[in-house]
């Protein structure tokens, strides 16, 4: 089972990190070239945000669908399809010449990572057991996902200002084709299910529309506000779906998420800790970069130089946090990981309107990048702990909705609340104002994740193995260690 690829850990691990690393480039690449983007296809105002949410809309909405099919058919045939989706949708986004184009693009993009995501994460859960090895290989994957998330950024800023907008689409090619060899080179394609794995559809169906239609209420906040009828209709029809996944999932032989998973205080507790880490972390990422550019007027090329120490700052943290967790529990890294965040966003939120790159932001970004650093790397590790191996996709599937989930509900709710706080005025003080309110809210929602790393999380490492339900014969998969 999985010899070659026993043999060859360190292809898994460059496979998994590069898928991951693209798809958390994607995530915030696009940001700085907005304004370009409109000007160059004639998007109207309220259609621009589309290029964000479309991608988000389709990358949450099937997580936990490409989560399971994962376990049902193998993370290869599920990472290669994936990555090649989302590749040949960034060729199509850096062609098109039209709104309608790009946004199809985008979207083409979220259906390729929610395949690839979880299978990218899954092959190092089932590739290395628990222990150092697998702590080490996790904390490459996060500082991996963190250095893409923080360098999007600045790609993207000196991409649009010197190459062109279509420029961050294009570069995700050269990365796709070096991810999709390694895996070829290293990744076996395991077995085709048998006659009793057959996907959960029903549950796929309420999960992905549930998990869809609340990204979709979320997203639109910033146009339609919480209280439109269009929001209330869509966050309803969401809960009345993913109330029904749930009992459903209940009397499913083969669930799409198996809700015992969840008495898992590791599994549990971990994935609530992402959805507020995310939350805080994805509007941190907004408001300091509007900040930058709108009341410093920073161009979009100086604004990504300057989130430079961010990206520094959290790759020494998840180094940090590995060296930490190598013999002892996640939560010994994510409790002061998290209040430290807590505390940079905090003094991010003393922004000043006749501040500065010195005086307002390099300090808070090296606090705050080391803080998120320590989180975001145990985090992974602590989410898929005592996970049995074929259920490692679910775990990971899950995971991954709840960062998504967390990053755009957090977004749009702390975007909506500094507008409202902003209104109409667009002179700086006023915007500074509102920046300041999101960055505070945000430190909010890195303490309430604290309070779970001290709450909710196992103390003793001897917990970190949960009881595994036994494995039947059927529904293993050559590529699954045993």
């Amino acid at each position: 089972m999985y010899k070659n690829l026993r043999r060859r850990p360190g292809v898994v691990l460059a496979a998994a990190a590069l898928a991951q690393f693209v798809f958390a480039l994607d995530m915030s690449v696009v940001n700085v070239a907005l304004p370009a983007i409109r000007t160059s296809l004639g998007f109207v105002p309220l259609d621009l945000s589309w290029v964000v949410h479309a991608y988000a809309l389709t990358f949450g909405g099937l997580l936990l669908l490409g989560g399971r099919a994962c376990d049902l058919y193998g993370p290869r045939r599920l990472l290669t399809p994936g990555l090649a989706v989302f590749g040949l949708c960034s060729l199509a986004g850096g062609l098109a010449q039209a709104p309608w184009q790009l946004i199809s693009a985008r979207a083409g993009q979220g259906l390729g990572a929610a395949a690839a995501a979880p299978a990218a994460l899954s092959m190092l859960t089932t590739t290395f057991a628990e222990g150092p090895r697998r702590v080490r290989a996790l904390g490459v994957w996060s500082a991996v996902n963190a250095a893409g998330g923080a360098l999007g950024v600045l790609v993207g800023g000196l991409l649009t200002e010197y190459a062109g907008w279509r420029w961050v689409m294009l570069i995700n090619l050269p990365i796709v084709a070096a991810a999709l060899a390694l895996v070829r080179a290293g990744v076996p394609a395991g077995t085709r299910p048998g006659p009793r794995e057959r996907p959960d559809v029903l549950g796929a169906v309420l999960a992905t529309g549930g998990t869809g239609l609340l990204v979709l209420a979320v997203v639109r906040t910033d146009t339609l506000g919480w209280g439109s009828s269009s929001t209330v209709a869509a966050l309803a029809a969401a809960t009345a779906s993913l109330t029904a996944f749930v009992l459903v999932e209940r009397r499913a032989p083969a669930p799409l998420l198996r809700l015992g998973l969840l008495r898992s205080r590791w599994v549990a507790g971990a994935n609530l800790l992402v959805f507020l880490a995310a939350a805080g972390q994805f509007a941190a990422f907004y408001f300091v970069s509007l900040y930058m550019q709108r009341v410093l007027h920073m161009s979009a090329a100086t604004t990504g130089a300057a989130f430079l120490p961010f990206s520094a700052g959290l790759i020494a943290g998840t180094a940090a946090a590995t060296r930490i967790t190598a013999s002892r529990t996640p939560r010994v890294s994510l409790l002061p990981g998290a209040l430290l965040a807590a505390a940079g966003l905090a003094w991010f939120a003393r922004v000043s309107p006749d501040g500065g790159f010195l005086t307002d932001v390099l300090g808070p970004s090296v606090v705050t990048s080391i803080g998120a650093g320590l989180v975001l790397a145990p985090v992974a590790s602590a989410a898929t702990s005592g996970v049995a191996p074929h259920e490692a996709g679910m775990a990971s599937g899950l995971v991954n909705t709840s960062r998504q989930l967390g990053g755009c509900v957090g977004l749009a709710a702390l975007a909506t609340t500094a507008a409202h706080r902003t209104g109409t005025a667009t002179d700086p003080a006023a915007l500074n104002d509102g920046y300041a309110l999101g960055l505070a809210i945000a430190a909010a929602l890195f303490v309430l994740a604290a309070g779970v790393a001290a709450g909710v999380l196992p103390r003793r490492r001897a917990e970190l193995r949960g009881p595994r339900p036994a494995v039947p014969a059927e529904k293993r998969f050559e590529g699954t260690p045993s």
